[in-house]
């Protein structure tokens, strides 16, 4: 992307701003084998998707509200000891309010509620698992807050963790910064860049000035 086109930023939220992974490993783990599923099978389903799209997949067959209620009750257990990552809350307070947005795989409730328990910035522009028909690795989640934030997708920065997060940044036509918090480089080699902290990638976010307004001035 050339360094003067970026317009808007647009973060995942789990695994990218808050550290969640130990915890969410935790909730579906016990939660497959409350079920006779495979533990780690199903931790490995469940990397950068809607929980709905989870729930289809591994019980189709399973009443889904009582499943997303079971789930609830685990995560409550984990949501007190949910942090933001290091140079999180510097590097969204550092970019134009009008020029970022997160894309989550996440209800919205949730998100909004961790966001501020953590201490960041909750944006105006949110989609999240109820604001798309297909979640990730479809690109309708970053398209639809690309339009939000009313800005070309190819003129988009995505931030993600997840391979399939990757893919659905990259098939909005965004470029795609991934860090390497909840899965190994090799397994993020489609993004355009890696970085293996959220700081890093706050770095290389605010040396390039967005393409309207002012750039931000402090790192990540």
């Amino acid at each position: 992307m050339e360094r003067h086109a970026v317009a808007a930023v647009l973060f995942d939220v789990d695994g990218v701003l808050i550290d969640t992974a130990d915890a969410h490993g935790r909730v579906w783990r016990a939660w497959a084998r409350g079920h006779g599923l495979d533990p780690e099978a199903v931790w490995r389903a469940t990397q950068g998707r809607r929980r709905t799209d989870i729930l289809r997949l591994l019980v189709p067959g399973r009443d889904p509200a009582g499943e997303h209620l079971a789930l609830d009750r685990l995560m409550a257990a984990e949501e007190p000891g949910f942090r933001a990552f290091d140079g999180a809350r510097t590097l969204l307070r550092s970019l134009p309010p009008h020029r970022w947005a997160v894309v989550t795989s996440g209800r919205a409730r949730p998100t909004e509620a961790r966001l501020a328990r953590t201490g960041l910035p909750v944006p105006g522009v949110r989609v999240c698992a109820e604001d798309v028909r297909e979640g990730k690795p479809s690109p309708e989640g970053y398209l639809t807050a690309a339009a939000r934030l009313g800005v070309d997708p190819a003129r988009c920065v995505v931030v993600e963790d997840s391979p399939v997060g990757v893919e659905a940044g990259l098939a909005a036509g965004c470029t795609v910064y991934a860090v390497a918090t909840t899965h190994r480089p090799a397994e993020l080699a489609r993004a355009d860049a890696w970085f293996p902290s959220l700081r890093e990638a706050g770095r290389a976010l605010t040396a390039v000035p967005p393409g309207e307004g002012s750039g931000p001035d402090a790192d990540g």
